[in-house]
């Protein structure tokens, strides 16, 4: 099995741009981001400081 190319990582994201939808992907990038984020926590073994985060609470 060979490594992944240019033409072979642009057909991956096109077909993953046509199952998903450009809406969804900043979705799916956040939420990849995020697991990423929390497994390197786990394997250090000490958490970082929690971050606020930037939405406005909702208007009451």
């Amino acid at each position: 099995m060979g490594r992944l190319g240019v033409p072979e990582l642009l057909i991956i994201l096109l077909i993953v741009l046509v199952i998903f939808g450009a809406s969804r992907l900043p979705q799916l990038g956040k939420g990849i981001g995020q697991g990423l984020k929390n497994f390197k926590e786990s394997i250090k073994g000490e958490p970082e400081p929690p971050t606020r985060d930037k939405t406005p609470p909702p208007p009451v």
